[in-house]
């Protein structure tokens, strides 16, 4: 495991989060993982975080209403497309998409939340704050992408570890 630097090389990340990375979530003794595609990295209130964005209709946010954490697992380029499109289009409700997709979880260092055992960075965050989209700030240009008016909740994730999987 190589330990990494929150905001070196964030860009390349944000490129491959694009491609689709593991949000996983711990609360009420349940873990669901899921796929995301938009995130942000950076430096804010004196600290690195991640911000994720999670619709209210995914069974991730109600894991994530109950506790302060997450994890989000970037799959090394190239691998584990089938299992970033299953997390992505099916629900945890439904099934254990760690069954579903052969993947194993493994404790984090600093936070509940497991991360999925993959090669790839490991992103491992503290909610240090969360808003609900308020759609009369949102520029219209981007009402196109809520066509059923699904807005989103940004969580804001303090980075306490960041590192590197073989």
């Amino acid at each position: 495991m190589q330990t990494v630097g929150y905001l070196e090389n964030a860009d390349q990340m944000m490129e491959r989060i694009k491609k689709g990375a593991f949000l996983t979530v711990q609360a009420d003794g349940k873990v669901n993982t899921m796929t995301i595609g938009w995130a942000t990295i950076g430096y804010i209130w004196q600290r690195s975080v991640l911000m994720i964005a999670v619709r209210d209709s995914r069974h991730t946010f109600s894991l994530l209403e109950k506790t302060d954490n997450f994890t989000v697992t970037v799959p090394a380029p190239g691998t584990y497309q089938d299992a970033v499109m299953t997390c992505g289009t099916k629900s945890g409700r439904d099934l254990d998409k760690f069954k579903e997709c052969c993947l194993k979880q493994k404790a984090a260092q600093q936070v509940p939340s497991p991360i999925v055992d993959i090669p790839g960075n490991h992103y491992e965050c503290r909610i240090v704050y969360k808003s609900a989209m308020d759609s009369t700030f949102l520029h219209t240009d981007l009402e196109k992408l809520y066509p059923k008016k699904d807005y989103h909740t940004l969580y804001f994730g303090e980075i306490l570890a960041c590192y590197i999987t073989s």
